[in-house]
């Protein structure tokens, strides 16, 4: 695609993103630099794969905000430019890949947006489980929204997230290993996610409102004491780091 026209593209669907509150303003930026990656090298098929992961997370996530409107998930449904970058950087850099090696850039954007979706499906879902989840590491039940904790609703939603991506890429393509592929992989990183909240991933709280959070700012706008976790490894960082996981695991897999 030429990129004056996937510049108009990217814009004019992040500033409808924006319009509808789904991304501020610099997230919408960002969402504009992540687009025009993929629209340039990809074309037409990559924005089907990142309309549909665009359209159908904003869809999961409204619908769990509205069912659990006080949740600490809730607060972040605007995606600002770290969220929006931790999603979809890895696959704007995995188009880069395509006038190298012919079908290789789309087969990462698929596989690595397949993570992002069945993540951002299984927190969703999770939210609106009629179970409180447990960590998918010790099997402890905790509390609603927290990182590393799983159930099974939320688990069925991410295999849907990456399976709906995963079908899409295939469809556009007419390569159906990339179907089973983006939705394995997509699946895995989605637990991965889960292992690297449960085990690593940065927990803090608010001395003011006496409550666990996993950010360093609470909610009240007070700043939360650290208290285990690596420091740097915040939610967004997780989700930074799954999906290059994937997009590695997709490369290894398009050479085997």
């Amino acid at each position: 695609m030429h990129p004056v026209l996937a510049l108009a593209i990217s814009g004019l669907v992040a500033g409808l993103g924006w319009r509808l509150r789904a991304l501020s303003a610099d997230g919408a930026v960002t969402a504009v630099a992540i687009g025009l990656a993929i629209l340039t090298f990809i074309g037409w098929p990559g924005l089907a794969i990142l309309g549909t992961f665009f359209l159908t997370s904003t869809f999961v996530s409204r619908v769990a905000a509205a069912a659990d409107p006080g949740s600490e998930q809730a607060k972040t449904e605007i995606r600002d430019r770290w969220q929006v970058l931790a999603n979809g950087g890895a696959a704007a850099a995995g188009a880069l890949a395509e006038p190298v090696v012919s079908g290789l850039g789309i087969w990462l954007v698929s596989i690595i947006l397949a993570a992002a979706g069945g993540d951002t499906w299984a927190t969703a879902f999770g939210r609106m489980s009629p179970r409180p989840p447990r960590d998918l590491l010790t099997r402890v039940r905790v509390p609603p929204g927290t990182s590393g904790g799983v159930t099974w609703f939320g688990t069925t939603g991410g295999l849907m997230g990456a399976t709906v991506i995963g079908l899409v890429a295939a469809s556009v393509t007419g390569y159906w290993p990339l179907y089973f592929a983006a939705a394995a992989i997509g699946f895995g990183a989605m637990l991965f996610d889960s292992v690297l909240g449960s085990a690593v991933q940065a927990r803090f709280h608010c001395g003011r409102c006496d409550q666990p959070t996993e950010r360093r700012i609470h909610d009240c706008g007070a700043p939360a004491s650290w208290k285990r976790g690596w420091r740097w490894l915040d939610n967004n960082a997780v989700n930074a780091v799954t999906t290059v996981v994937a997009g590695l695991v997709g490369l290894a897999a398009w050479w085997l």
